[in-house]
């Protein structure tokens, strides 16, 4: 990969990168650092990424930081003290209040695999290489998600509120 072609893959992917970060981890300014972290990456490895499979490799290496990030977030703050105003609300469009409770409550895994697919619009075969599940866990994972996202949103107790 020449650097014109990182570029490219630069102004062509940075804003889902940075869409996907920011979901799964709810947080712009660590969004950020996974972006910048991806790309830092990419260019150390360009030598071995080929162009047309430099947009799996990013989201692969954003997935992987998101979860790290996600998990130190969860070793340093208790949810039970976060409030409304804990998080800076990103410049990208937001799906309703039910809904982000009810992404909230899904495990990291399961959220990033819900916003790959239903929000981002990536393929299941594009999922499972930048996740490195199978095709098939990736349907079957997707699928538990989505249940577990119907129970929550249908509950009375949300379609009251």
């Amino acid at each position: 990969m020449d650097t014109r072609t990182y570029n490219e893959c630069v102004h062509q992917w940075s804003d889902p990168l940075y869409r996907f970060a920011c979901r799964c981890l709810s947080d712009s300014e660590e969004a950020r650092d996974v972006v910048q972290t991806a790309f830092t990456a990419l260019w150390e490895a360009r030598e071995k990424v080929e162009p047309d499979k430099a947009k799996a490799w990013l989201f692969q290496v954003a997935y992987r930081q998101s979860v790290n990030a996600f998990r130190r977030q969860s070793r340093l703050v208790s949810t039970d003290l976060l409030t409304e105003d804990s998080f800076v609300a990103p410049a990208y469009r937001r799906p309703n209040r039910s809904l982000e409770e009810a992404l909230d409550r899904l495990d990291n895994q399961a959220r990033a695999l819900v916003l790959l697919k239903d929000w981002e619009g990536y393929r299941y075969e594009e999922i499972g290489r930048i996740t490195g599940l199978s095709e098939t866990q990736v349907k079957v994972y997707l699928h538990r998600a989505r249940a577990q996202l119907k129970t929550y949103l249908v509950s009375v107790e949300n379609v009251l509120s």
